[in-house]
């Protein structure tokens, strides 16, 4: 096997994050499910623009921001993802570019404008996201280079890809590439509304083609319809290499390699946000994974990123992660 030039290559949804606070009443008026994803149309989104005031527009994708905080740990990342050749578009390119993350698919000349998502955070920060997937849906078999997931110990496949018919082949062929030369697979299953939608294929998917699954408490509940966290986390063991199981406040469990890890949420200071928190946890994770650390670890890494953005707004580290993960690791 070549020597690894990425430690990992994440491929998702290309979106460029609005954020804005909102109160509760916000959401109850315009019927969103607090704390949950919902994909809207074009015709939505610019209602929704129009009734937001003093917003933040930074780049995001939750395998994008995984993949940020990968690089903002010293890993090597690179991302696939697609984008209009417009403002937006040029605004995601060189934010992800400016982190460190190799960014090479081609903008797309025509179709739908770049992706967004309109984060909305409540005063219990709390984050309510209306997505509108404009252009990344347009991903296909075409945007992924072979040659790059060959090169790249792990490819992180985002869950809310499958919502594009096309990008599931584009899964599909990052899977065999990553087969085919010995690589690993990560995947998230993003959101329980998505995991709700696909179920069986989602199930199919972590146990035939899966090395390393992330999930969150309501994620992996949903999955296997499960009562409950233990009873899913019975369900999942054996089916894929390893699972890191978050679970806000009360921290992360992860299962794999024969051993249980309970890993403890890592405080940085008052809760802001928690936008990105799991994307920022798996960047953490897996940026330990490539540097060989044991299991345990990898989840204190994980933590230790997750804490650390959930302290400001947005979904990406403003703090210097190496400086942390060097204190965590004497």
């Amino acid at each position: 096997m070549e020597q690894a030039k990425l430690d990992v290559l994440g491929i998702g949804n290309a979106i460029v994050d609005v954020l804005v606070r909102v109160g509760d009443g916000f959401l109850v008026q315009r019927d969103l499910p607090k704390g949950g994803m919902s994909l809207i149309d074009a015709e939505r989104a610019l209602a929704l623009h129009g009734d937001l005031e003093e917003t933040t527009e930074v780049s995001g994708g939750s395998a994008a921001n995984t993949v940020v905080g990968v690089a903002a740990f010293g890993g090597r990342a690179g991302y696939v993802g697609k984008v209009k050749a417009d403002h937006l578009g040029t605004v995601f390119a060189r934010d992800i570019r400016a982190a460190g993350v190799a960014f090479d698919t081609r903008p797309a000349a025509d179709g739908p404008p770049t992706a967004r998502c309109f984060v909305l955070v409540t005063p219990d920060a709390q984050r309510t996201m209306c997505t509108f997937l404009g252009a990344s849906v347009n991903l296909a078999e075409s945007d992924v280079d072979e040659k790059q997931v060959a090169g790249a110990r792990v490819t992180y496949l985002e869950g809310y890809l499958w919502d594009a018919p096309q990008a599931r082949k584009a899964f599909a062929k990052a899977v065999a590439a990553a087969r085919k030369n010995g690589r690993k697979i990560a995947f998230t299953l993003s959101d329980p509304f998505c995991v709700d939608r696909y179920r069986a294929d989602f199930q199919r998917f972590v146990k035939e083609d899966v090395d390393i699954l992330f999930a969150n408490e309501a994620e992996i509940t949903s999955l296997y319809a499960a009562a409950s966290f233990d009873e899913a986390l019975q369900a999942v063991k054996g089916h894929c290499e390893v699972a890191a199981l978050t679970r806000s406040a009360k921290g992360s469990v992860i299962v794999g390699r024969g051993d249980v890890h309970v890993i403890d949420a890592h405080t940085l200071g008052p809760i802001v946000d928690t936008t990105g928190a799991g994307d920022l946890y798996a960047g953490g994770f897996l940026y330990g994974l490539a540097q060989g650390h044991g299991l345990g670890v990898c989840g204190r890494l994980g933590s230790l990123a997750a804490g650390e953005v959930i302290t400001h707004l947005g979904a990406r580290p403003v703090a210097d992660l190496k400086a942390y993960a060097a204190e965590l690791l004497r």
